[in-house]
């Protein structure tokens, strides 16, 4: 497989989207890639899409609130795709989800409803 055909998901939690600093927003998306690159490293997608670094290939979403984040988590964690939900301590709030790299093809259906991040 190639790796430009792979994709990873983030999935930022919309509320702190638009009250958290940029910077702190963008650290926890940082936080959940690397647990969730770590999570699966020998993962055959995984491995094949780190063997191209210069061209990634994410997708950065935005689900509306933490209902909605939580309820996608869910979903994934019922039909078997590999994530992380990142929750930020000592607050215990669900800030994202990040996906292990995938073929889109694979798990594009569970994200159809959430927008770009803007």
């Amino acid at each position: 497989m190639s790796a430009a055909k792979l994709v990873q998901y983030v999935v930022v939690n919309g509320e702190i989207a638009k009250t958290w600093p940029k910077g702190a927003l963008i650290a926890q998306c940082c936080h959940a890639v690397a647990a969730v690159s770590h999570m699966y490293a020998s993962d055959a997608d995984t491995v094949e899409y780190f063997k191209d670094l210069d061209n990634m290939h994410k997708v950065v979403l935005e689900a509306p609130d933490t209902g909605k984040l939580v309820g996608l988590g869910e979903v994934l964690q019922q039909n078997d795709v590999k994530h992380k939900v990142w929750v930020e301590q000592p607050e215990n709030l669900p800030t994202c989800i990040a996906l292990k790299p995938y073929p889109k093809e694979e798990v594009q259906r569970y994200m159809k409803k959430f927008k770009l991040l803007s």
